[in-house]
């Protein structure tokens, strides 16, 4: 578009049909919107029609103020769907984004909310269908006991709601802990997803299913024989709890005879006893569902014990009875072995995703078949699996549709995998992180017909800047293709690499180089120059933790007009900080949708938000 400045009066803008310049406006997304809104009356004006008619938007990575969202927001009466980052937000904005027409909402990262946000949904959000919130803690003012209390208040009221997801960052290591969600789940619930609960609510939850809430005056009770049971229409469960038990699963396996997607998580503190975790017996349990499409089965990395009590023969019962299953995700069976895994490949005909992590007896072996096994594998992720060598990469070639494929953590991947894996021509993802390739494994990638959107090369120590100039500078799409980067913890990776970087990779928006310590200020003017935003994307997030090379020079190139449209920063542990952080919250002035970590958070501060303010 054609615009004069606002001196000129927007002339050219206002003899345009008024319709041609809203559909211009709906084909532009929100950033280049609000670039536009100062030009001039005219535009300004037409912003503000097109912003007040939009019924989606996605603010997820722009972090906006009370002032910024109530600018965006104040005059749309048809907003449906909206995801909100809530870092910058208090209570004062619920009622800005809280809209009568408002459909799906999720909130993310809210580090300032009170229990209030529910109040407000169930008070402005009568036609709420999906609720996602994840929040620092349960309340900050009140007892956890009045934060569950608000939250059933606003089930009761939300009569449409069939898809819940709240998420504490609390403690839930032991049954009596109030922070603990406590709940009785209305009918109209479908889907379902709760951290943290303990095992014990868990299990009151499940079996008080379908009871009136007008018919149960507390949760102390131990079961419901007294009350007639309704229809168990719950399809989806997901829960993150201190312990997954076989009592935990007979209830769900006995109640809740409608669900086809089933998620656990735990996090015991200690070694669990017998009576008090998941052996085969579980498993068994489970494999009289014989709708489940989606399973996750996993017991935190942190935590110090596995799965001990569950082996193969658990497995293959699980697998054999459930073999519609799309979706398996296992985490933390020690005693599961290249046998167990095998039945799931081969029972389960239409499985699209698999992930295994931390399973100390898996090997290659568990894959050499694959071209006997149905080919419908899209997502194949590998974590911390440490005898997987560069032989699955080979055996997994065979499965031509697959998208996303993660050895992180596996160190015996090697260069002969890449040649295998850069034949894949539908490969979007792939994970790499600790692999021991070497700068002939990235040349062999970056003359593949792989289509990769997200890389990620962190730790894979071999590689030099002379790897990424060769596999940027193939004959592949890699160039063309890249929006997401990892560059993290390579000492052979320098300015040159970054150059490449810069100067090849048009569309990339996301880019990690943390702990490369020979990058110095040369890297930050490349990728933040304004001659590099011609004709190519600007960067949305950058990673720059413990870059020693960077002095505080650099910070001078992360000020207008570099790095336009920089969305998150991280520079924690660097010489940018040397004259205090009092100069980063003026960058976040000048650039409000920016959002600066100082803390040493992965890039986006998703895992680490909750700890830390954000500049």
């Amino acid at each position: 578009m054609i615009v004069r400045s606002a001196a000129g009066g927007g002339e050219l803008i206002e003899t345009l049909p008024q319709g041609l310049v809203l559909e211009i406006m709906g084909r532009l997304d929100l950033e280049s919107l609000c670039s536009l809104a100062p030009v001039c009356k005219a535009l300004r004006c037409s912003v503000s029609q097109s912003l007040s008619s939009m019924s989606t938007l996605d603010l997820s990575d722009l972090s906006p103020t009370t002032w910024v969202l109530n600018r965006i927001l104040s005059n749309n009466k048809v907003l449906q769907t909206l995801i909100l980052d809530c870092r910058r937000l208090d209570d004062c904005s619920v009622e800005i984004f809280a809209k009568g027409s408002i459909q799906e909402l999720v909130l993310l990262r809210c580090s300032m909310f009170s229990s209030y946000v529910f109040t407000a949904i169930a008070d402005k959000c009568p036609k709420i269908r999906m609720f996602t919130v994840e929040m620092r803690q349960a309340n900050e003012h009140k007892s956890a006991g009045s934060c569950n209390k608000v939250i059933g208040q606003m089930l009761d009221r939300c009569l449409y709601l069939e898809s819940l997801s709240i998420k504490f960052y609390a403690d839930y290591s032991h049954p009596g802990n109030p922070s603990s969600i406590q709940l009785i789940l209305p009918k109209n619930v479908k889907a379902l997803l709760l951290q943290p609960i303990s095992d014990w609510h868990a299990k009151v939850l499940i079996q008080n299913i379908g009871v009136d809430r007008g018919s149960y005056s507390s949760l102390a009770g131990v079961g419901i024989s007294s009350f007639e049971r309704m229809f168990h229409w719950l399809q989806s469960l997901s829960l993150v709890l201190n312990n997954i038990t076989d009592e935990l699963i007979f209830n769900i396996t006995n109640n809740l005879h409608q669900l086809v997607e089933l998620c656990l998580e735990d996090n015991p503190s200690e070694e669990p006893s017998l009576t008090n975790d998941l052996t085969n017996g579980g498993l068994q349990s489970l494999g009289t569902f014989r709708n489940l499409i989606g399973l996750s089965l996993s017991r935190n990395r942190s935590s110090l014990t596995t799965f001990k009590r569950v082996n193969d023969i658990g497995i293959l019962v699980l697998a054999e009875g459930c073999k519609r299953l799309e979706s398996v995700r296992l985490g933390g069976f020690s005693k599961v072995t290249d046998a167990g895994y095998v039945s799931i490949l081969h029972s389960c005909k239409n499985l699209k995703r698999l992930q295994i992590v931390n399973a100390f007896f898996l090997s290659d072996l568990a894959f050499h078949d694959l071209a006997d096994a149905p080919n419908s594998l899209v997502e194949v992720r590998l974590i911390s699996c440490n005898l997987i060598t560069g032989e699955t990469a080979e055996s997994l070639s065979v499965c031509r549709n697959l998208q996303v494929l993660d050895f992180s953590g596996c160190k015996s991947i090697a260069d002969t995998g890449l040649n295998s894996i850069s034949r894949l021509s539908k490969l979007t993802t792939l994970d790499l992180c600790g692999a021991d390739i070497t700068d002939s494994g990235l040349s062999a990638l970056g003359g593949g017909s792989s289509p990769i959107v997200s890389l990620c090369l962190r730790g894979c120590k071999r590689i030099t800047d002379r790897g990424i100039v060769m596999m940027l500078r193939g004959d592949g799409v890699l160039g063309n293709t890249l929006l997401t980067l990892d560059l993290g913890y390579l000492p052979g990776v320098s300015d040159i690499a970054l150059a490449a970087v810069a100067k090849v990779c048009r569309q990339i928006i996301n880019l990690c180089i943390r702990n490369c310590f020979a990058v110095t200020d040369t890297s930050i003017s490349a990728l933040g120059s304004p001659e590099r935003s011609e004709g190519k994307r600007s960067l949305r997030k950058l990673d720059l933790y413990n870059c020693c090379g960077l002095s505080a020079v650099s910070f001078g190139l992360l000020r207008v007009p570099f790095f336009c449209g920089l969305r998150w920063l991280g520079v924690g542990s660097t010489k940018l900080l040397a004259e205090g952080k009092a100069r980063f919250i003026e960058l976040g002035m000048e650039k409000p949708g920016l959002s600066i970590c100082i803390s040493g958070c992965e890039i986006g501060c998703k895992d680490g938000w909750q700890c830390h303010e954000c500049i």
